[in-house]
């Protein structure tokens, strides 16, 4: 890998923690930039995760200390993402990524058409909603459902969070992002484990990925919190939409 690569996978660092951080899918940046970089498919995945962990926290950390977190959903959620997407990633070579990349895309259509008709969603906290069933509802869809989902394949993983927390506990897209940044860190921990114990991480790249990652988290972050729901809304979208013709592109190139 020459110096040119390297630099590039920096600036797809950078770019990917700036995603991440404020509506999710920065591996739509990452990944790709591993795999055309030469760098073998469960190496790059591995390698993303290993970087991505570290820019998730530090967004995490950021919106913790402006946002109000609910601990009764962030802490069960995310130690169950700990185990869940360890689990997924254990897996993800018996499951046939292909096959799920229909239905990805049709989820993630659903999103943006769910977004778009109900302007409403995630412009304001109604608080109101959080009840005992909804709450054991977000823990079981995000530190379960989707925790696994990111240990198998993984693209969309941070959109999906947000979304659950908003449609089913009424958060607003900042706050709904910041709760989806501390399970999401904990679904790359997760996967990480496994995949650090299978020596399948590039540990000096990601390193250096990983610092660009936290540097594109953290302007990210700050932008959401200071320009708030709308922009959120607004990037959602267009992550959505690129996320879905990337998906689209590989699959038909692939059949």
């Amino acid at each position: 890998m020459d110096m040119v690569e390297i630099v590039l996978l920096l600036a797809a660092a950078a770019g990917a923690g700036w995603i991440d951080a404020v509506v999710g899918g920065g591996g739509l940046v990452q990944l790709p930039a591993l795999l055309l970089a030469g760098v073998p498919p469960v190496q790059a995945l591995a390698t993303n995760k290993f970087s991505s962990v570290f820019g998730t926290a530090s967004a995490a950390v950021t919106y913790a200390v402006t946002t109000k977190i609910d601990r009764s959903v962030a802490i069960p959620s995310a130690l169950a993402a700990v185990l869940l997407s360890g689990l997924g990633a254990s897996a993800a070579t018996a499951i046939s990524k292909e096959a799920l990349i229909p239905l990805v895309m049709a989820a993630l259509v659903a999103v943006a058409l769910f977004v778009t008709f109900r302007p409403a969603l995630g412009s304001q906290d109604h608080p109101q909603l959080r009840t005992r069933a909804r709450t054991l509802a977000a823990i079981t869809v995000t530190g379960v459902g989707i925790s696994f989902y990111d240990g198998i394949i993984g693209p969309g993983t941070g959109t999906f969070l947000i979304i659950a927390f908003t449609a089913i506990l009424g958060m607003d897209f900042v706050s709904g992002s910041a709760h989806s940044k501390i399970v999401n860190s904990c679904t790359n921990l997760g996967a990480l484990l496994v995949f650090g114990l299978q020596g399948h991480v590039l540990w000096v790249l990601g390193l250096g990925m990983a610092l660009c990652n936290i540097a594109g988290a953290q302007l990210g972050a700050r932008m959401a919190l200071r320009r708030g729901t709308r922009f959120v809304r607004i990037v959602l979208l267009c992550v959505v939409v690129a996320m879905v013709a990337k998906l689209g592109r590989d699959w038909l190139a692939a059949a």
